[in-house]
């Protein structure tokens, strides 16, 4: 029999027909996606996980003659977790890169394991400004913190508030949300008279919401991570905030797509700022969103599951662009200046700092058909960091 295998290999190479390579001759490139999918993140990882799946779904998994694996870890939303997560991965897997991240203190503990490794880690959620900054091979697709911010506080602004409160999670994004909302509300003439913060881990909403009601200003701005979203909501409405004359406004995170039918018919006509809305209008998000349903019964795709799958997107292309060469440094090389459409609209992975260049949309919450979307009225186009430009 192995005579006969090896006689018809022969016979087919002499004959000069096209055989394909034995499948153990074709190499696998390797990406750990590295996912919160237990505990209060959990919703953020089914996201990330269920977009960077759909991508290679619709593509394959085969670019520059490679196969493409995808080895997915649950980092439980622990640091340490995800720092083993990343070294195993890298010594014991062999990855080409990394992706994942959910918050930003999980991908800060992974900054000295890819720059001692030189592997590329591509930033599909966490938002603090400085991420792409503790290690030359951050690439990020999602989105920071400022950037979603200054837009909205421009639109605040314009719309003649005063007077505002912020409250935020207590963590680095939060931090970076509040400190931009001050920075552009007072530089437009208006001024901030309170930043709450709450703590990340465990949060107690109501006696921050309850300070703030008390302060009457013209505006609260709200940031929280997508999955704490409905609690925080649930809380506002419960203090009756969206009835005080006070205009409550926020990042997109606030009433994200994942969880919005669920927080309920209040929140209409809330306002916020954000880089995706499954309600964008072009031809390629509704595709995606037709897709990311049908495979994945009962889930919306939000901004993070856009932002899994155009992480798979900038591995993918720039795979094609090396050749197939997997060297860390070519392929954080390869992804600096790429330009493409995704779902979200035009995205561009600055050259200089590695970091997303995108349209960032002003949008109303409204109902269609029955359900609740972040519905655009206004658009930011191709906005950079505005902490690290």
């Amino acid at each position: 029999m192995i005579f006969r295998s090896i006689l018809a290999w022969a016979l087919g190479l002499a004959a000069g027909l096209p055989l394909a390579a034995p499948a153990a001759a074709q190499e696998t490139v390797k990406v750990g996606l590295i996912a919160t999918l237990t505990g209060p993140q959990a919703a953020s990882g089914r996201q990330k996980v269920a977009g960077a799946r759909l991508y290679m779904a619709e593509k394959g998994n085969m670019v520059a003659g490679k196969r493409i694996e995808l080895i997915i870890k649950d980092d439980t939303g622990v640091a340490d977790v995800t720092r083993r997560h990343a070294q195993e991965l890298i010594v014991n897997d062999k990855v080409a890169a990394l992706a994942g991240f959910s918050l930003t203190p999980l991908a800060l503990a992974v900054a000295p394991v890819i720059t001692q490794a030189k592997t590329p880690a591509i930033i599909m959620t966490a938002g603090t400004s400085i991420i792409t900054e503790r290690s030359p091979y951050f690439v990020r697709v999602s989105f920071t913190l400022p950037q979603q911010t200054v837009p909205v506080a421009e639109w605040v602004a314009k719309e003649g508030a005063k007077t505002a409160v912020s409250l935020v999670s207590d963590y680095g994004p939060g931090i970076d949300a509040q400190d931009a909302f001050k920075m552009r509300f007072e530089e437009r003439g208006g001024k901030v008279i309170d930043q709450l913060k709450a703590p990340l881990a465990n949060p107690e909403f109501a006696p921050f919401l309850q300070k703030a009601r008390d302060l009457k200003p013209d505006v609260l701005f709200l940031f929280v991570p997508a999955p704490t979203a409905g609690a925080l909501m649930r809380q506002v409405i419960d203090r009756g905030l969206t009835s005080a004359n006070i205009r409550v406004v926020g990042t997109g995170d606030i009433t994200d797509d994942d969880q919005l039918n669920g927080i309920g018919d209040n929140v209409l006509g809330l306002i916020t700022s954000h880089f995706y809305s499954a309600a964008h209008g072009s031809a390629a998000n509704q595709k995606f969103v037709a897709e990311f349903k049908k495979a994945n019964p009962g889930m919306r795709p939000n901004f993070i599951g856009v932002s899994g799958y155009d992480g798979m997107h900038a591995f993918y292309e720039a795979l094609k662009k090396t050749n197939g060469d997997t060297s860390g440094d070519k392929l954080v090389e390869a992804m600096k200046g790429l330009t493409w459409e995704s779902p979200r609209g035009m995205m561009t992975i600055d050259p200089q700092t590695r970091d997303v260049i995108q349209d960032v949309y002003i949008r109303k919450v409204e109902k269609k058909d029955g359900e609740l979307y972040n519905v655009e009225f206004d658009v930011v186009k191709q906005v950079k960091d505005p902490i690290h430009k």
